[in-house]
């Protein structure tokens, strides 16, 4: 049986913990995961610390859980959150497995929540100057967040965003240059480029060339 032990630390006497604290441990078979968390457990109330019941989980993952839970009954299998991405069980189009990371929905609505409130302050700068802004803003989303399979969530976000704007605009009352929704997909194209995936595929990042040698996987 295939099995991920989802751990992350709780804060404890008063000393808060970094984000470095989260962690996955993966294994291949579910009674060394069960140990590793009772020793991790005993480990850690040495020092009288202790791991979050809300945050800590063990879940069956991998390329065996969806065929496994089937087997049994059950549905799909568990996902998990970590560094920003919900990490679901998947398949290629050519039916291999793989591990699914898209844009935790948590994360996308707080930025969109930020970025409503940033437009509402610029309500009256030039359209160059915001949409300058909004430039940035989804070229730094798109750099963290544009992982190989998360396309979609990355078109949906862009989306997001030239609503607000256009929210944004409506709000101006220009009356000479009112904010129909033919020019706000002119001022979209301008300034909101469409994403790209930015981070390469495994099968790549994992290829190594050496001088005069073939790559090495």
């Amino acid at each position: 049986m295939r099995g991920d032990v989802h751990v992350r630390f709780s804060e404890s006497a008063g000393v808060r913990f970094p984000r470095a604290t989260h962690l996955v441990v993966g294994f291949q078979y579910k009674d060394d995961a069960e140990r590793f968390l009772a020793a991790l457990r005993e480990r850690l109330g040495k020092f009288n610390l202790e791991l979050s019941d809300e945050k800590t989980r063990l879940i069956e993952f991998g390329r065996f859980a969806a065929p496994s839970r089937k087997a049994r009954g059950e549905g799909k299998p568990d996902t998990f959150n970590f560094l920003g991405f919900t990490h679901s069980c998947g398949r290629t189009r050519r039916g291999q497995f793989c591990v699914l990371r898209t844009t935790m929905a948590k994360k996308v609505r707080a930025k969109l929540k930020a970025v409503r409130a940033e437009l509402r302050e610029r309500l009256h700068c030039s359209i160059a100057e915001t949409g300058q802004w909004l430039h940035a803003v989804l070229a730094g989303h798109y750099r963290y967040y544009g992982v190989p399979r998360n396309i979609y969530a990355l078109a949906a976000f862009r989306h997001h965003v030239i609503m607000i704007w256009h929210w944004a605009l409506r709000r101006r009352g220009d009356k000479k240059n009112r904010a129909t929704w033919s020019r706000m997909e002119r001022l979209a194209k301008r300034w909101l480029h469409t994403p790209r995936i930015m981070h390469p595929y495994p099968s790549q990042r994992l290829c190594v060339t050496t001088q005069g040698k073939s790559p090495v996987r």
